[in-house]
């Protein structure tokens, strides 16, 4: 196998204006593995918020690049365990977990879901975000949008704008990248009128020691995104949060994704397939979990200029699947 890879410069359609700051490009790294004439494709996106940066991702791709010449082709899951001895970040662990499971479903001729042995019989619709803004743009925007379902970045909240997201009639989630207070959050819960809106992500800053203060009981739908780490997370997670943020780059890739989806079913949690801002790349490796959703947030790919890849995709929130096996990613 060969590991190769290469940085490029996502140019957003418009500025993404979010309680962490505005941006108006995402660097990301696109890996691929090569096998036997067939190429698998995985992405990670450098977040400054996040303190992740490419270059410490390419210093360890060298590290490990040799290795990779040794590897003969096994099944994602074993090859998973090998990857896990070289202790990446979970970013780059994922964009190339997410590009062995490409190249392995094209070796097979067969589809992740095929491989997987998932039954497809319904997708939700995705939500489109967004971007902080102007009350009187947000609102036009999602009013504007072909899309139904409108995911709005925010940074405060009021019982104004709470009434007039409501009368968009659009299905409406909140997303304030944790910036609400203790109080917010507390009006929030205790507020009848919450349960009106799909969900309100990641509403603190992460730790135990704000999510305490949330219960999955009350009016507000709390999903945890940034709470969401590991599959370790998911017992001090359930008395707080109604609904997970499944990001394959934030879990590690497609398989440690899987197995925090699967316990997170049976404890009852709903589920969110989320993203980056992400080429088809990246998203096409989070619709391939899409049936296990109840809400999806998969729109990155949409809100870039040019996305030089094909495979699977989002057309005004509805999914459309690649007919290519793997993930369906083709250059």
């Amino acid at each position: 196998m060969q590991l190769k890879w290469k940085i490029v410069q996502h140019q957003l359609k418009e500025p993404f204006k979010i309680a962490y700051g505005v941006y108006n490009f995402r660097k990301a790294l696109i890996v691929s593995i090569d096998f036997d004439g067939k190429t698998g494709f995985g992405e990670c996106t450098e977040i400054d918020y996040y303190h992740i940066h490419l270059d410490d991702f390419v210093n360890d791709l060298e590290r490990i690049q040799s290795i990779f010449t040794t590897f003969s082709i096994e099944h994602p899951v074993d090859f998973f365990k090998k990857l896990t001895t070289f202790s990446l970040h979970p970013f780059l662990q994922s964009a190339i977990d997410c590009a062995f499971w490409d190249l392995y479903g094209k070796l097979e001729n067969k589809t992740f879901s095929e491989l997987n042995q998932l039954q497809i019989t319904h997708f939700p619709q995705s939500s489109i975000t967004i971007s902080m803004d102007e009350e009187d743009i947000q609102l036009k925007k999602i009013i504007e949008s072909d899309w139904e379902y409108c995911k709005v970045k925010v940074n405060s909240w009021s019982t104004s704008l709470r009434d007039k997201l409501l009368a968009t009639e659009k299905k409406i989630s909140i997303d304030s990248n944790g910036s609400f207070s203790l109080e917010i959050c507390d009006f929030i819960q205790n507020d009848p009128l919450s349960a009106k809106f799909l969900y309100f992500e990641q509403p603190m800053p992460k730790g135990a020691e704000n999510y305490k203060n949330l219960s999955q009981n009350s009016s507000a739908n709390w999903m945890a995104d940034e709470d969401l780490q590991s599959i370790d997370d998911l017992e001090l997670l359930k008395p707080h949060y109604k609904t997970l943020n499944i990001k394959v780059m934030k879990c590690g890739g497609l398989t440690p994704s899987l197995s925090i989806i699967q316990k997170a079913k049976k404890m009852n949690f709903k589920i969110m397939i989320g993203c980056m801002t992400e080429s088809t790349v990246g998203i096409s490796a989070g619709i391939a979990l899409a049936s296990f959703a109840d809400y999806l947030d998969l729109d990155g790919a949409n809100l870039i200029a040019i996305d030089t890849f094909n495979g699977s995709n989002i057309r005004n929130g509805e999914v459309v699947l690649s007919d290519g096996v793997g993930l369906g990613i083709q250059n």
